[in-house]
């Protein structure tokens, strides 16, 4: 037990409720300001993001078409408000990627005094780690994974002789629930690593149990994506699936540590 639980330094004392409850409200208002701030830089950009936003579903129905991206135009608003909350909201999101390394270093302050001694020095690898998986999660997500997701849902459209003719916000619910939504599931690795410090989680019983959390990802996965399309569900399944095989494969590295300090 010794190995898993937090070291009690002398100048260690447990904190009032309500120093706790202040300090998790400094913390959230120090985020909420830097999102904010870098909300506004970003919707200076709005348009370029929002080109950089439509451009992987923009290709894909070139190809499909045979005509140069640069001459589609199939999205349209009924909205007047549409264009402009639309924009916001991608400039929004474009923030929380950019600010994120400060966002993470946030959580790492407040749950650091929970920590031993040599965890608390691990603040900068903490912040560089879950930065790197996040943004990991959202360019996979940009570059293979949108891009499938978009291609599968195309093909039932042309299929029933469609055309597209979308609205700017339903596009970027799809758009921005797989990019971010990815870039969150991406952090399971840096989860779990901190529950097998603590002994929360064990490799075998990961590995003994994968059926049963292949069951729960693929009802995660349904709950959690946008519509009713089975392709959308199957496709973040084998995505989450993949990566609770690469956390069990975390937990394994902090067991075998662990045994090497005993």
């Amino acid at each position: 037990m010794k190995e898993i639980l937090p070291e009690v330094l002398p100048e260690d004392k447990p904190l009032p409720f309500w120093l706790h409850v202040g300090e998790i409200r400094d913390r959230l208002v120090r985020s909420v300001l830097a999102l904010f701030l870098s909300t506004s830089a970003a919707y200076f950009f709005r348009f370029r993001l929002w080109e950089w936003a439509k451009r992987p579903f923009l290709t894909t129905l070139a190809a499909r078409e045979h005509v140069p991206a640069s001459v589609l135009q199939p999205f349209a608003f009924t909205d007047l408000a549409e264009p402009f909350f639309s924009l916001m909201r991608l400039s929004f999101w474009a923030a929380v990627f950019v600010v994120s390394p400060y966002l993470f270093y946030q959580v790492w302050a407040f749950v650091r005094p929970a920590l031993r001694e040599r965890e608390r020095k691990m603040a900068s690898t903490f912040v560089l780690t879950t930065t790197a998986c996040f943004i990991s999660g959202g360019v996979f997500s940009y570059f293979v994974l949108f891009p499938i997701l978009g291609d599968l849902l195309l093909n039932e459209a042309v299929n029933a002789g469609l055309r597209a003719n979308l609205r700017p916000s339903e596009y970027l619910d799809l758009f921005l629930y797989t990019v971010v939504g990815t870039g969150i599931s991406f952090e399971a690795p840096v989860l779990f690593y901190f529950l097998a410090r603590f002994g929360l989680v064990t490799s075998s019983a990961m590995l003994k149990y994968w059926r049963e959390a292949t069951i729960a990802i693929l009802f995660a996965s349904a709950f959690l994506t946008p519509g009713d399309v089975i392709a959308t569900t199957i496709l973040f399944g084998v995505v989450l699936l993949g990566l609770y095989f690469v956390s069990a494969g975390v937990v394994w590295s902090v067991e075998r540590s662990k045994s090497r300090r005993l």
